[in-house]
């Protein structure tokens, strides 16, 4: 018989991009949603962290048939409820002033890249020296991180990172971050890994994010979400 801990209600936490699409694709690899899904039914709480617009996190858990919360913009804005609602944790006036700031003094060709409008944050074309361009924002007392995704350099405010923004889900679901398992493959899941130590790296990750990984999959992608869930199911 189970325990009374693993009859508590979990919460998987996953990125999308890279994580839960085909081969690193745009494409969401529709076993793996589907393996989600049944964990959804079955009580459990699924939601997306994610670098893309929590809007696009929410849709996707509509459509996807999961927990009707998202949190995007890495942990800067969350969109939850049967009526979409936005709570916003980053401050996007900050984020565009580092941006005009960057333009000036570093490059005059940085540009924001076309994405789903952001609430929160900005997101650039990954074309300039960003361990550089930091450095300059810290010296001129800019309250915002860079964070690489490996699909765009993201300006969010300083303090608020995939990790901080989960916190705040895992409050407003009264779950609690010992029963969240997150699941992710890049940068900006490091402090997502950090903050949830249940934690699931697919194959394809960066080599920072294996190293703290709890499990590491030896299948890329949404292929490897479905080996981890499977090497994690007596969690369930």
């Amino acid at each position: 018989m189970k325990n009374e801990r693993s009859l508590k209600k979990k919460v998987l936490a996953v990125d999308i991009d890279g994580t839960i699409t085909l081969n690193g694709f745009g494409k969401i690899h529709l076993q793996a949603l589907e393996k989600l899904r049944n964990l959804k039914n079955n009580g459990h709480h699924v939601i997306f962290v994610t670098g893309r617009s929590s809007i696009e996190a929410y849709l996707l858990s509509i459509f996807g048939g999961l927990t009707l919360l998202g949190v995007g913009e890495n942990g800067g804005c969350i969109t939850h409820g049967d009526v979409m609602t936005h709570k916003m944790i980053g401050n996007k006036k900050e984020c565009e002033d580092a941006f005009s700031f960057l333009k000036e003094n570093v490059d005059a060709s940085i540009k924001e890249k076309p994405v789903f409008p952001r609430l929160t944050e900005v997101v650039l074309d990954r074309t300039f020296d960003i361990k550089n361009a930091q450095k300059l924002l810290n010296e001129n007392g800019f309250n915002v991180g860079l964070f690489d995704s490996g699909y765009a350099y993201h300006i969010n405010t300083a303090g608020v990172d995939k990790g901080t923004g989960l916190l705040k889900a895992l409050e407003m679901l009264n779950v609690d971050v010992e029963d969240t398992i997150a699941l992710g493959d890049s940068e900006t899941d490091v402090p997502l890994f950090q903050t949830v130590k249940n934690n699931i790296a697919v194959n394809n990750s960066i080599p920072e994010l294996k190293q703290i990984a709890k499990i590491v999959t030896t299948k890329n992608s949404g292929e490897g979400v479905l080996e981890g869930l499977d090497m994690i199911k007596s969690e369930f």
